[in-house]
C-alpha cells in the first residue's frame, strides 16, 4: 500500500471514531485508487484524498412533531453534504432508527461516485433521522417530514 494511502486511512480512523461503516467504505476505496495514487503525485500534492473523505457540510438538528396522540416525539435529523465540485448535491434521505452520522457519511460518500457515473453534473450527499415511519400513520408521517424540513431548509 502507497504511504499516502496509508497515512490517509490511519488519519481517517482516528478522526473518525465509531464510524466503522464509513472508514470501511473510505477504505475500500481508497485501496482501488492506489495504483492511480502510485502513477500520479498531484493527487498527494493536492491533497485529494483528504479533501474527498471529509465532507464540505455536515449539519445535526433535532426534529419535533407531533405524534397522533398528541405528544411531541423528538427524533435527530442529519444532512451530510459530500461535494459540490461537479455540481449541487444530490442523495436521498433515509429514515430508520439505525440512522446515525457514521452511516450517513457513508452513504453519502458513496453517492459522489453513484452521482458521477450518471454523467450529470451533480455532487453527493445523503439526510436522514432516526425516525421509523413503520407502524405510524400517514398523518404522523407527513408531520415528521414537514417538521424535518422546516429544520433542514435552515
Amino acid at each position: 500500500m502507497s504511504e499516502y494511502i496509508e497515512k490517509t486511512m490511519e488519519w481517517i480512523k482516528r478522526t473518525n471514531p465509531g464510524q466503522g461503516v464509513f472508514v470501511q467504505a473510505a477504505t475500500e476505496v481508497l485501496n482501488s485508487l492506489e495504483p492511480l495514487i502510485k502513477r500520479e503525485s498531484k493527487y498527494q500534492k493536492h491533497a485529494i484524498l483528504e479533501r474527498i473523505v471529509i465532507p464540505e457540510r455536515t449539519v445535526i438538528f433535532r426534529v419535533t412533531y407531533t405524534g397522533d396522540d398528541g405528544r411531541p416525539q423528538v427524533n435527530n435529523g442529519y444532512r451530510v453534504q459530500f461535494n459540490s465540485a461537479v455540481g449541487p448535491y444530490k442523495g436521498g434521505l433515509r429514515l430508520h432508527p439505525s440512522v446515525d452520522l457514521g452511516v450517513l457519511k457513508f452513504l453519502g460518500f458513496e453517492q459522489i461516485f453513484k452521482n458521477s457515473l450518471t454523467g450529470v453534473n451533480i455532487g453527493g450527499a445523503k439526510g436522514g433521522s432516526t425516525f421509523d415511519p413503520k407502524g405510524k400513520s400517514e398523518g404522523e408521517i407527513m408531520r415528521f417530514c414537514q417538521a424535518f424540513m422546516s429544520e433542514l431548509y435552515r
